[in-house]
């Protein structure tokens, strides 16, 4: 995930232009199906723009990867720590991430975030690859999935479909909780290797 090594903007710069590549996809149809303008997508690979939460799900949707091959540096070795304080922070509407960690391990592909809801707001989804996991560390939050709503406190687990339209909601105070976004590999274009170790000219993948 992005860390000291690299920041968001410019990991995202660097990795959205190659998975776009990869995907065949010109700047003008990457707009036209995640109906994000072509000025702020190329100020996005140019590594001038701002990216929200809202943009890179989008993003992740569209292209059909998970948010890792959007924002990762490269894979860990050996023992790891991650500071929250050092984490560059990825807000967007009601929510802020922190994402802390990818882990790999048979099929699966995890991507690990803090996640930290502002107290009386929402965030809607129309929904991105993967399965998602939450669990509650802290406060009270209603979450609703396709028309099914519930309501989590400390300790509580919810996982769903992501590919369904979700939403979350502070609904006292600000909560604190654990993002988990799961994939499968073969939904990663280049399962093996980190898109930001990847060479510019390397051949399009499936």
């Amino acid at each position: 995930m992005s860390g000291p090594q690299g920041s968001i903007r410019s990991m995202l710069a660097l990795n959205l232009k190659r998975v776009r590549a990869r995907r065949g996809l010109s700047i003008s149809e990457l707009s036209r199906r995640s109906r994000i303008g072509k000025a702020t997508l190329s100020q996005l690979e140019s590594g001038t723009g701002n990216p929200t939460i809202e943009t890179v799900f989008s993003l992740s949707r569209v292209l059909e990867v998970p948010i890792s091959d959007l924002l990762d540096t490269q894979r860990p070795a050996g023992l790891r720590v991650v500071r929250g304080e050092d984490v560059e922070v990825l807000s967007g509407e009601g929510v802020d991430l922190r994402p802390l960690q990818r882990i790999e391990s048979g099929e699966a592909v995890f991507e690990v975030y803090d996640q930290q809801f502002r107290a009386g707001e929402r965030r809607d989804s129309p929904g991105h690859v993967g399965i998602e996991h939450t669990v509650v560390q802290a406060g009270r939050l209603d979450v609703a999935v396709d028309g099914e709503e519930v309501e989590l406190t400390a300790g509580d687990y919810v996982a769903f479909d992501a590919a369904l339209p979700h939403s979350y909601a502070a609904a006292e105070g600000t909560v604190r909780s654990v993002l988990l976004l799961q994939y499968r590999t073969d939904q990663r274009l280049h399962p093996s290797t980190p898109h930001a170790l990847l060479d510019a000219d390397a051949s399009p993948g499936a």
